[in-house]
């Protein structure tokens, strides 16, 4: 049968120069790419508001029993049978990490699939970099480069992929501090329990976690037929079907498995997930996402996952 899918670009896995220059010039586009997008969605916007410590008004909201009475706003309270306080916005900048899983296996690109996994993973990095920094946030990249806030982080941060070591699997977080939020984005094939013994802490830790799964359409659907090669981009280890479409149901069970569990036990955290295949717009994880970092719940699609 005709070819479906394959790693993008494709060089020796002992050539990390090579890689690491293919990296190099996907992301200058990526940026272009990402700043049509942040443009289309931040059309009407007025950056990220929220209700915190700051001088200008939020909104009205019941009074809860136990809260300090000087809370109360008692004019507009007069004005039924309820008590309200009156809230102010958050005007202090908040600390946002933002990863994306630069690994071979995101590579892929099948014939279904727009983009690449990782070209689709950086676009919406940097478009969520320069939605986050119009709003005076401060953006960070762990490993890769330590928190600014600038109009132009989106920039300096593909300057700094550029320039990165190649790395892959989850980032090293344990710089990370406070009551940051981290924003990861990749494939995420691993085991759930694999993942979660590297993020549970950082949850227990106060940390608050957005994750954005990576999927090209093939993954999902499994269109192959006929005697079928599959290779694995990171170990190299090759499995032969005789008939691949016999495996398709027991295949979709397991990936299905996988990221039910996944998403299960993230929000059990208090984390959100998100799912976005690569045959979709850019702009619908983007959103979601922005949405989550703002503390309003994200439109559904597809029992909550976009």
């Amino acid at each position: 049968m005709a070819v479906i899918g394959q790693i993008v670009n494709p060089t020796p896995g002992s050539d990390a120069l090579a890689r690491a220059r293919q990296r190099a010039s996907l992301v200058p586009d990526c940026l272009v790419e990402a700043k049509r997008i942040a443009n289309t969605v931040i059309a009407g916007w007025h950056g990220r508001r929220k209700r915190g410590i700051g001088e200008n008004f939020w909104q009205f909201r019941p009074y809860t029993e136990g809260e300090s009475l000087s809370r109360i706003d008692w004019r507009r309270s007069a004005r039924d049978d309820h008590t309200y306080v009156r809230e102010r916005e958050w005007e202090a900048a908040h600390t946002i990490w933002l990863w994306a899983d630069m690994s071979p296996s995101m590579m892929y690109q099948s014939t279904f699939g727009s983009v690449s996994k990782e070209s689709r993973a950086l676009v919406i990095m940097l478009a969520l970099a320069e939605i986050l920094a119009r709003s005076g946030e401060r953006i960070g990249c762990p490993g890769v480069m330590e928190p600014i806030s600038a109009r132009n982080a989106a920039e300096r941060l593909a300057t700094a992929l550029m320039h990165a070591p190649l790395a892959g699997g989850l980032p090293e977080i344990g710089m990370i501090r406070g009551s940051s939020d981290l924003v990861l984005i990749g494939d995420f094939l691993d085991d759930a329990p694999t993942i979660m013994a590297r993020l549970g802490p950082l949850a227990r830790r106060g940390l608050r976690g957005h994750v954005v799964e990576i999927a090209d359409p093939a993954e999902e659907l499994f269109p192959y037929t006929g005697r079928t090669e599959f290779k694995d981009p990171e170990t190299g280890s090759r499995l032969v079907s005789g008939r691949a479409e016999h495996i398709r149901e027991a295949y979709s069970r397991a990936y299905l498995a996988r990221r039910d569990g996944l998403g299960q036990s993230l929000r059990h955290l208090g984390w959100t997930f998100v799912t976005h295949r690569t045959d979709h717009l850019a702009s619908e994880a983007l959103v979601a996402v922005h949405m989550y970092l703002s503390g309003m719940p994200a439109k559904a699609t597809h029992g909550g996952q976009l």
